[in-house]
């Protein structure tokens, strides 16, 4: 696909998942707000440019956003033709749903106050929302992707085809978990390092027993590892650096066991994972592994070398 195409594909991607969002926000919102509501904070919206919002693209929208989401935009035409969310109250309980929320409705807010925008600072997501579209819809539609990708541990570039099982975000980054089909394996891949990304006719269905949250349930991070499976893991967390372990758990296994004067006892199980121990590094004198003893001899190597650079 020629440069300036592409280009444009991602910037009419990116505007159509915009769209869509501002949309949910909207109605959301609003619990219950007519078409002519709709179209009248639509042409006060930063994305309008000033233009109505056509009926018909507003039900091309409603179908999409069902399709993409799972997010029901139904009417009430016994309460003056006003449109609503189906359950929303779901949309509380967490998942993709209280993302799209919690993200895009502030920055639809944001963008409407202009005088707000530089005093509210936001961490950057490298190329999340360049790959985000079409690797969503793909994941839709059920069909493989044909991606070229470079990672940080190989020299060259190169081209594969996978499925699109789930993405997730993490520390900045937004991460496609899919099988790579001629490997018949799964791959975790940041979207910031791929460098092409097409829609191919080739069909796929996830197996009816993969769970997203099963796949990561003992992980703290992206990284799952046979090698390395999950085990009890005990961090001791010196002064008020446990408040922020209390408020923020790091994982969901988190228990509080000891409580000390000045310090607390934590204990997880889940997979001792490189980014794990990156996580407890970040920390430093904070947080000492009481247990287990590899992983202790771990961060003690670890610091060792940090030591040495001095």
């Amino acid at each position: 696909m020629p440069y300036l195409q592409e280009r444009n594909y991602d910037i009419m991607a990116k505007d159509l998942f915009n769209r869509y969002i501002w949309l949910v926000d909207t109605i959301y919102r609003a619990d219950g707000i007519t078409f002519e509501e709709i179209n009248e904070k639509w042409t006060r919206s930063s994305m309008s440019g000033g233009e109505d919002l056509p009926l018909k693209t507003f039900h091309n929208h409603r179908k999409a956003i069902e399709d993409t989401f799972d997010i029901n935009i139904v009417c009430d035409k016994k309460n003056g033709y006003r449109y609503h969310i189906e359950n929303a109250d779901d949309m509380k309980r967490g998942g993709v749903r209280t993302w799209l929320l919690n993200t895009f409705a502030v920055n639809n807010l944001i963008n409407e106050s202009h005088h707000l925008k530089r005093r509210i600072m936001f961490e950057q997501i490298p190329s999340g929302q360049k790959y985000l579209t079409p690797i969503i819809e793909a994941m839709r539609d059920g069909r493989t992707l044909e991606m070229t990708y470079k990672s940080f541990w190989r020299q060259s570039r190169y081209v594969t085809e996978v499925e699109p099982y789930f993405i997730k975000i993490f520390r900045q980054r937004w991460y496609m978990i899919a099988r790579d089909v001629s490997r018949d394996v799964m791959r975790i891949y940041a979207l910031d390092r791929i460098q092409g990304l097409s829609q191919t006719e080739n069909a796929f269905e996830v197996p009816a027993d993969f769970s997203p949250d099963a796949y990561f349930y003992n992980a703290f991070g992206v990284i799952v590892e046979d090698a390395c499976p999950p085990e009890i893991i005990e961090l001791k967390v010196y002064g008020t650096q446990r408040e922020y372990f209390r408020t923020l758990p790091l994982h969901h296994s988190q228990e509080e066991i000891d409580p000390g004067e000045d310090y607390s006892v934590f204990r997880y199980y889940l997979a001792p994972t490189y980014d794990f121990i990156q996580e407890i590094l970040s920390h430093g004198y904070n947080v000492e592994v009481k247990s287990p003893a590899h992983l202790r001899e771990q961060i003690r190597r670890h610091a060792e070398v940090i030591l040495s650079r001095g």
